[in-house]
């Protein structure tokens, strides 16, 4: 009876160093048919939301002839421009889609759009008439179709980006007894750059800084209290935002 139990002590110990003596064997075959992850791609479709703030500065002229020869009917002598730095809000959206040349570079397209608050104001003074009229300007909106061209490190990625862009503005010149008032939605161009951090394999996020040139436009006013108008004031503006964004991709490898 001893012997015989020393023999099953043995077959179980050969059993067991045969068994531990397959788990690397085990492990290696098993990390062998393990399906490998494919290498992170920037090629795809996106749609995004953003929000930051925007600075503006716009040459207003002449908001004191308007008044003048408008309101009173009076000849203004010399030309007033009006200086005004709107800055606010802006929140809005995106949507794209990009190309990533192996290895490193990628193209794409964007539109984006975004609802804005900035808005300021000044004083002149009606220097012929006696008192003074306030300027004001706000920005409601703006757009761009732009292309854009990056640089690629793994889930990193540094670029450019510029094309066309629109402004929606609204210009006031209100005072004691007369209210002038004009909208304008103008074109201009647009450039900017930001990076832009792979956090997920369908999520990123962007910081993006954009400046808008907007150019010199003529506005059509008019007073809605004394049916004074249209008459025209002269606009020259450009505006810079920084967004912080984010970004949903769809079509990725």
């Amino acid at each position: 009876m001893h012997t015989k139990n020393l023999l099953m002590r043995k077959l179980m110990l050969v059993g067991a160093a045969l068994a531990l003596s397959s788990i690397p064997a085990l492990a290696a075959d098993l990390a062998v048919k393990a399906p490998a992850l494919p290498p992170f791609t920037w090629a795809s479709c996106f749609l995004g939301a953003h929000a930051g703030g925007g600075w503006a500065h716009k040459d207003v002229t002449d908001p004191v002839a308007l008044v003048e020869v408008n309101a009173f009917a009076t000849l203004a002598t010399g030309v007033t421009t009006a200086q005004i730095d709107p800055s606010g809000a802006v929140i809005g959206g995106q949507f794209g889609c990009d190309y990533q040349i192996v290895p490193n570079w990628v193209v794409g397209v964007e539109g984006s759009a975004s609802g804005a608050t900035m808005k300021g104001s000044t004083t002149v003074d009606l220097v012929d008439v006696g008192g003074t009229a306030l300027v004001t300007a706000r920005t409601d909106f703006l757009a761009s179709a732009t292309g854009r061209l990056g640089y690629a490190v793994d889930r990193w990625l540094y670029y450019v980006r510029g094309g066309a862009a629109w402004a929606g503005d609204k210009y006031t010149v209100v005072g004691n007894g007369f209210g002038f008032e004009g909208l304008d939605t103008g074109g201009g161009w647009t450039v900017g750059a930001g990076v832009e951090w792979a956090f997920s394999r369908n999520w990123s996020a962007r910081l993006e800084y954009d400046y808008y040139g907007l150019g010199a436009r003529t506005i059509q006013m008019t007073d809605s209290i004394n049916g004074f108008g249209p008459a025209p004031i002269d606009v020259k503006q450009g505006v810079q935002t920084v967004k912080l964004g984010v970004n949903f991709h769809v079509w990725s490898r």
